[in-house]
C-alpha cells in the first residue's frame, strides 16, 4: 500500500536535514529517506560564519557546543615553499555580518543534524536506497529498497533531492555537466599532531597551494586534524604507487606542509575521493527541487559547500511555501534555482581564478585600499547577499586579476613546489 506525504526528502546531509526540519517546523508531513545508517565517515568539515543562523533556525546550536567542535576564526593562505602567506580574520572584515564559524568532524556533526530532524517530527528511515523517482499528477513517487532489501513506493505532494555527489534525479535526467577544466581528485585522511599555530588561530582553516594542487589543513577535534591535497585526476593517473605513498611524496617535497606534518600520526586510512566540480542544467522539475551537490558541487577551496548545502535546503522550503501559496511552482521554483545558481556561480569564479597565478598574485598581497581585503572577507566568511558596496568590489578585485595577468599590479609569483 503506497503511503503518502507532503514531501519526501532524498538524503539525509546538511542540506536534506535542513530541509526536513523547516518542513516540520511548518507543520508538514515529512519522510526523509539516507541510504547510510550514520553515524558515518564524510569530508567537508570546514564550515563558515553564515552558518550559524542557519543552526539556530534549526534549533542545534547547543548540541554543537557540546559537542566541542574547534572553533574557526579565519582562513590562512600560504605557497608551499613558504614564500608568501596571508591570513583572514572574519571579525575584521567590514562587510561581514557573523565573526566565527567551527571546524567539525562531519561523522558527529551530520548525526546531530539528523537527530534533530527527525525530533522535529520527520520519519526518517536510514539504510534506505531510492531506486527511480518519478512524477505523477500532482507529486512525485519515489520506488526505495529498505536496508533488509524490502521494497516500497512512496508517494509525496514535493520532492526534494538531497543525493549530494550521487546527484540521484540530475543524473536520471542527464542533467550533470562537469567542470571543463576542473577534473580534479582528493586524496586526504585524519591525522593526530599536526602542527598547529597558537590562540584563536589554531582553528584556522590553512590552505597551501602548490603549483597545481593545493593542501588543506583542518582541525576537527581537540587532536584529530583533516589534511587532504586536491590535485588533478591525470596526475594522480600517472603515479605507479598507493595513494598514501602519493600523500606522502608531495608532502615530503614541500616545505609548507612538511613543517605541520612532521610529527603527524595517521589515525585512518588515506581516502580518494572525485567528482570534483559540476553543476546540473537546471535545478527544480513540476514538484521537485535538487539541494546541496544534488544541485552542484565545487571544489572545496573556499568551504562553501556545507553552507551552500544547507543555504538551498532552507531556500527550498521557501519555494514550495510559496508555491502552495500561489497554487503554482513555476514562478517560485525558477527564483530558487536563481538564488542557487548566484551563490555557486559566485563560488564558482573564485575557484576557477584560484587555480590561475595572476589571481593568486592579487590575493596574497593584499592593499588597504577601496576596502578590497574586507570584501574579500565576507565572501571567504559565505556573503552572499551583500548589497552594491560589496559587489562592486568584487568585481573590482576580479578585474584586477584579469589585469595582473597582462600588466604586474602585485610582485609575481615563481611556484617552486615538486
Amino acid at each position: 500500500m503506497q503511503q503518502s506525504y507532503h514531501t519526501i526528502v532524498i538524503g539525509g546531509g546538511p542540506g536534506g536535514s535542513t530541509a526536513g526540519t523547516l518542513l516540520a517546523k511548518r507543520g508538514h508531513k515529512v519522510l526523509l529517506l539516507e541510504k547510510e545508517i550514520f553515524p558515518r565517515f564524510h569530508i567537508g568539515e570546514s564550515l563558515l560564519p553564515y552558518n550559524l543562523p542557519i543552526f539556530d533556525e534549526l534549533g542545534v546550536m547547543p548540541e554543537l557546543n557540546a559537542a566541542g567542535f574547534p572553533k574557526k576564526f579565519g582562513a590562512q593562505f600560504e605557497l608551499g615553499d613558504k614564500t608568501r602567506w596571508v591570513g583572514f580574520v572574519f571579525k575584521q572584515g567590514k562587510f561581514t555580518k557573523h565573526p566565527q564559524a567551527m571546524q567539525v568532524e562531519r561523522a558527529k556533526f551530520d548525526h546531530i543534524l539528523l537527530k534533530n530532524t527527525a525530533a522535529s517530527g520527520v520519519e526518517v528511515r536510514e539504510g534506505w536506497t531510492v531506486g527511480r523517482v518519478d512524477s505523477v499528477e500532482n507529486g512525485m513517487t519515489v520506488q526505495a529498497t529498505g536496508p533488509n532489501g524490502e521494497k516500497e513506493t512512496f508517494r509525496g505532494d514535493w520532492l526534494i533531492d538531497a543525493s549530494g555527489r550521487g546527484n540521484l534525479t540530475g543524473n536520471q535526467e542527464g542533467l550533470r555537466v562537469m567542470h571543463p577544466a576542473l577534473k580534479k581528485l582528493a586524496v586526504f585522511g585524519h591525522f593526530l599532531n599536526v602542527k598547529l599555530d597558537a590562540g584563536e588561530r589554531a582553528g584556522d582553516t590553512v590552505v597551501i597551494r602548490l603549483n597545481n594542487k593545493w593542501f588543506w589543513v583542518i582541525p576537527v577535534s581537540a587532536e584529530k586534524t583533516s589534511v587532504g591535497c586536491v590535485m588533478d585526476k591525470e596526475e594522480f593517473g600517472r603515479w605507479k604507487g598507493s595513494p598514501e605513498e602519493l600523500f606522502k611524496h608531495i608532502v615530503q617535497n614541500n616545505p609548507a606542509i612538511l613543517d605541520r606534518m612532521k610529527n603527524a600520526q595517521r589515525v585512518d586510512e588515506i581516502h580518494v575521493t572525485a567528482d570534483f566540480s559540476y553543476k546540473n542544467r537546471t535545478l527544480f522539475g513540476p514538484r521537485l527541487l535538487r539541494v546541496g551537490d544534488a544541485a552542484g558541487f565545487l571544489d572545496p577551496i573556499f568551504s562553501s559547500g556545507v553552507y551552500i548545502a544547507m543555504r538551498s535546503g532552507k531556500l527550498a522550503v521557501a519555494a514550495i511555501a510559496e508555491a502552495i501559496k500561489r497554487g503554482d511552482s513555476t514562478k517560485p521554483f525558477r527564483y530558487y534555482e536563481k538564488q542557487v545558481f548566484a551563490g555557486m556561480d559566485f563560488y564558482w569564479e573564485m575557484v576557477e581564478k584560484f587555480y590561475t597565478t595572476p589571481f593568486m598574485e592579487i590575493f596574497m598581497n593584499p592593499r588597504e585600499k577601496f576596502d578590497l581585503p574586507a570584501a574579500v572577507n565576507a565572501a571567504l566568511a559565505g556573503e552572499l547577499q551583500g548589497n552594491w558596496s560589496l559587489r562592486w568590489r568584487m568585481r573590482l578585485f576580479f578585474l584586477l586579476v584579469s589585469i595582473q595577468g597582462r600588466k604586474r599590479l602585485a610582485p609575481r609569483i615563481v611556484f617552486r613546489d615538486q
